[in-house]
This record gives structure tokens, sequence and C-alpha cells, in this order.
């Protein structure tokens, strides 16, 4: 409080009122926000327990493998002892959350052990969970059991921990990685460690200590808990299958082999490079060159007798095939997959395929971007090739468009869902209409929500006192957005403190008010400044748009 004299009863009152109004109105706002949090937690917590179970299923498939595998067994045990290392930390984050909700519920671990995030009473309180996680000094957080700065410690004894359990590995030939395999582990099990992004907030460098806990309402610390859990499952999850992959356990059984030719397209525009992958049927990515040849050109018999043919490239286990098309017509190729067996035997692997080659024909662009927006007009082009514009029609569906034609060629597609569409291009000749080529696919996608600007500058964390002292209106775009589309201010609310004191105004349309000028203006250096606005997008809807920022020199 300012001011040297002695306040009256009065004046007392009137101030106790005043700090219960603002406390409603922050813990309103509060209640609104943290609602989001609960939802995505029950989410996190739905992941969980799906990957878990994903985990189990993988790890008792690599168990059964041994049988019949003796190779994956030193894998097996070294997949379960960094099973080992997730556990103990997926158990401390447990024990962690649990500590957690028993300080901010008032129950005892137990207890919170079965607490549902959306029967908590307390969802909202941020002094508990930054006591028990930090502590009362940000700029040096305790190192409590289960706070912040001893769950740190845990990331990074497991990232040490899982560095050694495969450098180990890789010095022994029966458990050792290949080596683009282990580089990708190195750097996944280094990533674990807990990394300062360096930000500033009020003069304090935020430490991964402090962005994750200090000063955030219960229901955002349990969230980053069990997000915390959830990228462990993700973590267990890529070294069974790595693990499993390098032991041979994923080895396809080869009792009925097809070879099999996959590609994008078998209709293709003169000109344009046809692309095929060529591959055995259920093959896995790790089989390479020394493994597999594709050779176009021979048959078995000759591929037997030492044909060599034309080999081609091996990528992730299927051969990359590439031909050019310079001329129009029917295109056949055929060749022979030889595959290397366990015993080190050869088998081969015919295979035949064919496909067409037509000059060009159908052309369908969206005027402004590659994409189309849900709630506004957005101007199409067709054509097709030897065909006048006035002959074209075109059918879309998905998405719930509607087509307007504007023109020969010309078209308006509006929509009233998100999604894909299909395009499809048609030409009126004399025996009818008859399709151009295939449809074409677009996506759909939503308008992108309004961000505010003020001076026609768009807000980000900060503002600049000069650029306040100026400010006449509020304005609305999407940022980034390059798409022509007209969003509108309706109302705002603006909340800032002036010479110490905080001070709210409010009103409708896009120009301020003399009021809100002169608060802007005066706006205390370094305090926060936040704009509350409802703003009408280009499909008529009106968007809530929160902004906080602070005030700068």
């Amino acid at each position: 409080m300012g001011g040297g004299g002695k306040e009256s009863p009065r004046q007392k009152m009137i101030g106790m009122m005043y700090l219960v109004l603002t406390a409603l109105l922050a813990m309103n706002v509060s209640k609104q926000v943290l609602q989001g949090y609960i939802s995505v937690n029950k989410s996190m917590e739905d992941t969980k327990k799906n990957l878990a179970e994903n985990n189990k299923n993988i790890f008792e498939a690599f168990e059964k493998s041994l049988s019949g595998n003796a190779a994956a067994k030193p894998y097996f045990e070294r997949a379960k002892e960094a099973k080992k290392y997730i556990d103990e930390l997926y158990k401390y984050i447990n024990e962690t959350r649990n500590e957690l909700i028993s300080h901010v519920e008032g129950v005892t671990p137990e207890v919170a052990d079965t607490f549902q995030m959306r029967f908590h009473q307390k969802f909202d309180d941020y002094d508990v969970p930054t006591h028990v996680m930090i502590g009362s000094d940000k700029t040096a957080p305790h190192s409590d059991p289960h706070g912040a700065v001893a769950l740190r410690k845990e990331f990074n004894k497991l990232s040490d921990n899982l560095l050694a359990l495969i450098e180990k590995m890789q010095k022994n030939p029966q458990e050792k990685f290949m080596p683009e395999e282990y580089e990708s582990l190195k750097k996944k099990f280094a990533k674990i460690k807990p990394v300062d992004s360096g930000r500033e907030d009020d003069g304090i460098k935020l430490t991964w200590e402090l962005e994750h806990f200090d000063h955030l309402p219960n229901a955002a610390a349990v969230a980053n808990l069990n997000k915390f859990q959830s990228e462990l499952n993700n973590l267990e999850a890529e070294i069974l299958q790595t693990f499993a992959g390098a032991s041979g356990k994923l080895a396809i059984k080869f009792d009925a082999i097809k070879a099999r030719v996959v590609a994008p397209s078998s209709y293709i525009q003169a000109g344009q490079q046809y692309e095929a992958d060529i591959f055995l049927a259920a093959s896995s990515s790790k089989l390479s060159a020394g493994d597999m040849e594709v050779l176009i050109g021979v048959d078995s018999l000759g591929a037997v007798n030492g044909a060599k043919g034309n080999s081609i490239e091996i990528v992730g286990g299927e051969g990359k095939y590439k031909a050019g098309t310079s001329g129009a017509g029917d295109q056949t190729y055929k060749g022979v997959i030889k595959y290397k067996s366990p015993d080190g035997t050869f088998k081969y692997y015919p295979f035949e395929q064919s496909y067409k080659v037509a000059p060009p024909s159908v052309s369908v662009s969206a005027d402004q971007m590659n994409v189309f927006y849900a709630g506004v007009p957005n101007p199409v082009t067709a054509a097709a090739a030897g065909i006048a514009p006035a002959d074209i029609t075109v059918a879309a569906s998905g998405a719930g468009v509607k087509v307007v034609s504007k023109g020969p060629g010309k078209y308006e597609f509006n929509f009233s869902g998100t999604g894909e569409c299909m395009v499809t291009v048609s030409a009126k000749l004399k025996d009818g209409v008859k399709p151009q080529g295939l449809p074409v696919k677009f996506r759909v996608k939503p308008l992108p929500k309004p961000d505010l600007k003020i001076g026609g500058k768009f807000l980000g964390q900060e503002i600049k006192k000069a650029d306040l002292q100026i400010a006449a209106a509020l304005g609305a775009g999407a940022l980034g957005f390059d798409f022509q589309a007209n969003y509108v201010v309706l109302t705002w609310e603006i909340l800032c403190k002036v010479k110490g004191k905080t001070v709210q105004t409010s009103g409708t349309g896009a120009m301020l008010s003399d009021e809100a000028k002169k608060f802007l203006k005066d706006a205390d250096v370094g305090g926060k400044l936040y704009i509350d606005a409802k703003v009408k997008g280009p499909d008529g809807k009106p968007y809530p748009v929160t902004t906080a920022l602070k005030v700068a020199k």
C-alpha cells in the first residue's frame, strides 16, 4: 500500500472489497481455463494405459520368440534391464504425483493414488504445488524428495544408465547394434536429460524446474507429471522394438512369400517419372543389400545361373525402381527378388508389372492456397487438356462442399465441415459427359483462430510503452495465415496496472474508448496487460481471444 496517512474504516473496507472482487474475478477466469487441463489430463491417462498395454504385448512377444531364436536372448535380457530403469522412474513420478495431490487435497498418498482429476476439489490451487515442487525461493528450489530438483536428477540418472547400457552392448558382438541404430539410441537417451530454455521472466532465468512447476495450478502440475510418464511409455516401446529388431525377433517367417510391386499410380502423364516399391510381402526393414537384391530384366532361371540383370537400390528392405516416361503407351517390366535365407542359401521370387503412360490431362488448383478452408469462399480454377473451359464441369464431395460456377473454368467452393474433398473434372463430349483423369484430393481445414493487433502489429509476449501511447483501436487477424480473410473485433475488455493500481475497462467495436486509451498510455512499465476480446471470423462465428503481455520500455 502507498501513502503515509492512516486509512479510515471506510477506506479499509473499500480496499478489502476491492481485493475480494479482484480475487473472485481471477478465480472465475482460472476455473474456466483449467477445465481444459482436466480434459487433457484425462486423455493423457487414457494414452498411458493404452501404451502400457501395447508395451506389455510387445514384451511378451519378445519373450516368446526366445525359444526359436537363441540370438534374441542377450537383447531380451538387456531390454529387461532398460525396462527396469524406466519402471523405476515411472514409479518415482507416480509417487511424486501422489505426494503432490495429498498435500493439495489433504489426503494420504494412498488415497491420492485413486484420485481422478475431475474429482479434485483444489485443481486450481497453485500455492501448494509450488511449495511442494519448488519451495519458497524460486531462485534456489529445494532438494526435497519428490521435488522438481530431485525429479530432474532422476531423469539425468535414467539417461546415464541407458547410455551406459548401450555402450556396454556395443562392445559385445553378441549384443551390438547397427551403427545407425546405435547413434539413434544415443541421441534419444541423451535427450532424456531436462534442458533449461534460457528464457527470462521478470528478471529470473527460467529453469526446467520453474517452467514445469513454478506458480502452476495443481491441474497443470499433475498433467505435466502424467505427460512425463506417457513419454516414458513411448521410450519403452522404442527400446523394445529396436532391441527386438536388432536380435532378429521380428524377423518374418518366410513360409508363404510372394513378390509384391506397389506403385503410387499406374497411370502416368508423359514427362513425369514413374516410381514403384518392390518388396517381399511382410518384409523387414532390416533387409539390406547383403540380404536381398532386386534384379530387373532377368527371370528366376537366369538369376540362378548367374545373370546379373540391373540391380536397383535397396532402402528399408524395399527395392526402389525408377524409370523415365518420355513416351506414351503401355509399359511392362519384370525381374527377380534374390533373397538370402538364414542358412546362407538363396531363394528367388519373380515379379512382373505393367503401367500406362498417358498425355497430361486434368489440373485443379485452389487459387489462393494448396488447401481449402471451411466457412469462407474458396476460388478454384479447373482445366483439362484439349477441352475448352466452357465444356468443363466440376463435381466435388466431402466436408459438406457446395460448388458454385463463376464462369468458364472458374468455381467457388464453400465448406460446412473439414476433412478431405475429392474433386472430379469432367468434359462435355459428343457421346456424353465423361470424367477426365482421376479425382483430385484436397485437404479442408478450419479457419485459424484470430490473434489481436495494436497499431497493425500482432501482439507477442510484450509490447513497448511507446506503442501503447498511440494505440487507438484493436485489430484482429490470423498470424502467418496468407488466405484473404476478414476478422472483426466485436467486444474487448482491458485490465492493466496504472501507478500500481489495477484498472479495468471494456467496450464494443474495434475503436478504443478515451478511458481505454488513457489506461494504455499510462500503463506501468514492467506490469502485465490483459486483453480479452471477442472477434467475428470470416465464417461469421465469434471467437474468444485472450492475450497477456508485459509492458516494456
